[in-house]
């Protein structure tokens, strides 16, 4: 928060120097530049203000138990081959808030292969397992399950499953 008000201080000092500094250059007077070294000290006043009372509105969401930043990957199996990102993400947000749909592909022939994962918040993807795992959608049974982080024969780096 230190470097937000430092932030909004820095602004403050370059309106108001723009206005004391470059006015006179262009052959106007002091007189004429204290009105915007006043109003870029406001602006930067109320930026600061504006800026405090953003943080604290966040300190306070953050305090509660639901954290926005939390995100859980699912697996979502048996899709019909014709489904595109954009129906996957509005099957699913009838559940909870979705973050990211990616739907897997042939890397020879770029043709989908039937299952892809959907990133989205915790509660809504538990709603989602509990209502689309083993029902219908576009003719095909779905699985939906939680993805589990898979490794690579070298152990050297993790992938999603």
């Amino acid at each position: 928060m230190k470097s937000t008000k430092l932030g909004s201080f820095l602004i403050a000092l370059v309106l108001a120097g723009v206005g004391f500094f470059i006015l006179p250059v262009l052959n106007a007077d002091y007189a004429m530049a204290a009105p915007f070294l006043a109003i870029g000290i406001l602006i930067g006043a109320g930026v600061v203000l504006l800026v405090s009372g953003a943080n604290s509105t966040t300190r306070t969401t953050n305090s509660s138990p639901v954290q926005s930043d939390e995100r859980q990957t699912l697996y979502v199996g048996n899709l019909p081959y014709r489904a595109n990102e954009a129906i996957v993400r509005e099957l699913f947000e009838k559940y909870g808030s979705v973050y990211s749909v990616r739907l897997v592909k042939d890397k020879q022939t770029g043709r989908r292969r039937g299952f892809g994962f959907v990133t989205m918040d915790p509660t809504g993807a538990d709603d989602a397992m509990g209502k689309l795992n083993d029902n219908e959608f576009q003719e095909r049974i779905l699985k939906v399950r939680e993805a589990k982080e898979k490794t690579s024969p070298d152990n050297s780096s993790h992938a999603v499953e």
